[in-house]
């Protein structure tokens, strides 16, 4: 069990989300009153490759570890500084496998659909921060620590303090990829 340090949202494609008391999800679509929410992408650079493409970036989860991580380091990162909907504490969500369901609150749920690709827009923000969220593992392969990204199964209204529970999938689990 993990709970939600922060929620955030922002009607206009920003890179800074800022802090609300509450989202609503919306099955199918994300966050309401959000510039990403939607069926098909919204994201501009996905949105020039292919307008049709599903919407796997609906909801921009991160872990708050990842900003204790940060701060060690020198970058004052807060929740929705760098896009996130959901800032979350107590869930490695990095190690989730493709198709973790997280039940949020009383009743929403997001089904993970992959890693958050971090973009040249972090260095904008904060200088030397893509490098500072990207590592390499034991076998140098790319670590990408800015987060993961969901889709909406079930709405609901999410605040901070609420518990997330993490339902995995049937096994065999598929490890995260970009998307």
């Amino acid at each position: 069990m993990g709970t939600i340090e922060a929620v955030s949202r922002s009607s206009e494609h920003t890179f800074t989300k800022p802090g609300v008391e509450e989202i609503r999800l919306l099955e199918g679509l994300g966050v309401a009153d959000d510039a990403h929410q939607g069926v098909t992408v919204k994201h501009r650079s996905r949105v020039r490759r292919d307008p049709t493409a599903p919407n796997l970036r609906q909801v921009h989860l991160i872990h708050a570890e990842l900003h204790d991580e940060l701060r060690v380091l020198g970058y004052e990162v807060a929740p929705g500084a760098v896009g996130e909907n959901v800032t979350t504490r107590g869930v490695d969500l990095l190690a989730l496998p493709t198709g973790t369901r997280l039940h949020l609150g009383p009743s929403a749920v997001v089904e993970v659909t992959g890693l958050r690709n971090p973009c040249l827009q972090l260095d904008g923000f904060r200088r030397g921060l893509m490098k500072a969220v990207l590592d390499r593992d034991a076998e140098g392969k790319l670590v990408r620590k800015a987060g993961v990204m969901g889709v909406v199964l079930v709405g609901g209204v999410v605040r901070p303090g609420d518990a997330i529970k993490v339902e995995l999938p049937e096994e065999p689990h598929r490890g995260l990829e970009p998307v």
